[in-house]
This record gives structure tokens, sequence and C-alpha cells, in this order.
């Protein structure tokens, strides 16, 4: 059997909310399987941050740069917000989004590509910025799209600057249709994405992993109500598709009307705009999401919890 140990109840509770004794019970009946103890933890009614999956728990910026045909994404943590209101903080992730369009996606060729007007590169840049601020920084992902025909729309939350902010979206439109109408439409669908953090455009996107954990919790919780396979197995197909509306982008209710499913509104602006539109991808950073401050008494309750 797994050894429980302090930090894997710490990791389990900040996952999930639930309570440290039920983590430590949910990773026994588990053999220390984190997915598997968050599963069971959520069949048992007992998880009350399952639709928490990304944490907020660091500083910094989300930039975004981009043209009609390409756009891209980038984090750069910071220790404190104080350190991202910083104007020249602030001047180097705009000039590393700007970058990024170039870099295509990829976070190690965009730290080695030069930071304009500085003679180093965007790693060595940021290395600079720590000497002289005094507090530590990170290079932390980047993100691309790209559309041969269309637009790749844009829409940065909570902006303290242009392309600076806290939750920042892109999203690929392809269509030869109006391209002022189709850019008009598509900061409404990454407003629309900002909002409601969908997993993929389609249920043929999302991940089948995915899927079979869901469709596992569905069935166990299902399982309690003490009736028939047969009837289990209907209520399990009406629960994911529930679940489908929720996750994924064009199954959701499209927030800017709150009532149009946004699969019927790409089909109303298709009409509009004179050309068939598909959303071909995005992405959505929410700053800090999956990172963890410290909390030293946290961490201390947790090991008292764990060796009781």
């Amino acid at each position: 059997m797994a050894t429980i140990t302090a930090s894997m109840v710490k990791e389990l509770r900040e996952k999930t909310g639930a309570g440290m004794m039920d983590c430590k019970n949910a990773l026994a009946e588990n053999d220390g399987d984190m997915d598997a103890a968050v599963d069971w933890l959520r069949a048992k009614g007992l998880s009350k941050a399952a639709k928490k999956a990304g944490r907020i728990a660091a500083e910094g910026l989300i930039g975004l740069a981009g043209t009609d045909g390409r756009g891209a994404l980038v984090e750069v943590n910071s220790e404190t917000d104080f350190v991202a209101r910083n104007a020249e903080f602030q001047a180097m992730v705009s000039a590393i989004a700007d970058l990024a369009v170039e870099a295509g996606g990829d976070v190690e060729a965009l730290a080695a590509m030069e930071m304009p007007g500085k003679g180093e590169t965007v790693a060595e840049h940021i290395k600079t910025m720590i000497g002289t601020i005094g507090e530590n920084m990170n290079l932390r992902r980047t993100a691309a799209l790209e559309v041969d025909e269309g637009v790749v729309a844009s829409y940065m939350h909570n902006a303290v600057a242009p392309g600076l902010g806290k939750i920042g979206v892109i999203v690929a439109l392809a269509s030869s249709g109006d391209a002022a109408k189709l850019a008009a439409f598509g900061k409404q669908i990454a407003m629309h994405i900002a909002a409601t953090n969908p997993l993929a455009v389609s249920a043929d996107d999302l991940d089948a992993e995915i899927v079979e954990r869901e469709r596992a919790v569905l069935m166990e919780q299902a399982r309690e109500s003490g009736k028939p396979e047969n009837i289990i197995e209907k209520m399990v197909e009406g629960r994911l598709r529930k679940y489908f509306e929720e996750v994924v982008l064009l199954a959701q209710t499209f927030v800017i009307d709150g009532e149009s499913k946004v699969a019927d509104a790409i089909e109303a602006a298709a009409k509009d705009v004179g050309a068939p539109i598909e959303i071909k991808g995005f992405v959505r950073y929410a700053l800090g999401e999956g990172l963890d401050k410290k909390d030293e008494d946290f961490a201390a309750e947790v090991a008292a919890a764990a060796s009781g």
C-alpha cells in the first residue's frame, strides 16, 4: 500500500477543497493515485471545488499580440502584483508578447529570441529585470494560433494596459467573409471563452480520458440511487449531455445574448459576414492557474492531519 504523505494530502485538498481527513481517506482508498482520489471525492460529493480546475496563485501578467491572421499569448509571472503594475515590467511583457507571434507557441524558442533594443535574449533580459527590480520573474508559457483565411480574434479581461491583463483569450475563425464583421464577432466569441472557460471547441475534440473519467464519476453517483443498470445508463448519458453543455464551446449558451447556443450564434454570424465560419481553435490563459503560493501554516496543519 502506498505511503500517504502530508504533501499528497495538501495537493489533493488544494485541487478539491475537501476536508483534510476526507483527502487522506481518498488517497488511502485509491493507493495514493491522485486522479483516482479526486474522482473518489467527487463521487462521494465531498469535492467542494470540482469546477475550480485552475487555482490562481501567482502574480504577473498575461500578454497578447497579433495581426488579423495570427495571434499569441504569453504568461510572465512575478512574485507580487506590485511588480505587475510596474511600467517597466509591463513594457517587457508587451515586447515578449509581440515576439511570441513569431515564436509560434514554442516557449523555448521565445526565450531564445533577441529582446528588441536590449542586446540580449528574452531569457537574459528577464534575469536582468530580476536584478533591477529585485523580485523573481519567469516566462511561464506561450501559445499561438494562425489561419490562412479569416481572423485570430482576441480579448483581455481585467486589462491594466492594452494587451495586458489577468485573463487573455485568442480564437481562430476561418472564413472568407467580411473581415471587419468577422473580427467583431470573433471578439464576442473570445469574451465568451474568457467568461465560460470551455475545454474544447466540440465534444469530438474533448480528451477521451477526460470524458471517460467524467463518465465513471457520473456512473458511481448514479449507482447510489439504487436504480437498475439500464436506467443508470440513461441517467449517465443525460448527465454527460449536460456536462458537454458546460465544457464544450459550441454547446454552451452564448453569454452575449444569454439564449442562443454558440453553434447557433456562429450560423447567424455567418449570414452577416457573408460566408461560413469555422472555429479552428482557441487558447485561454488565466494568470497563475495551476500555480500555488507557499502557506507554511497550512502545511503544518496538513502534516498534523496526515500523521494523526
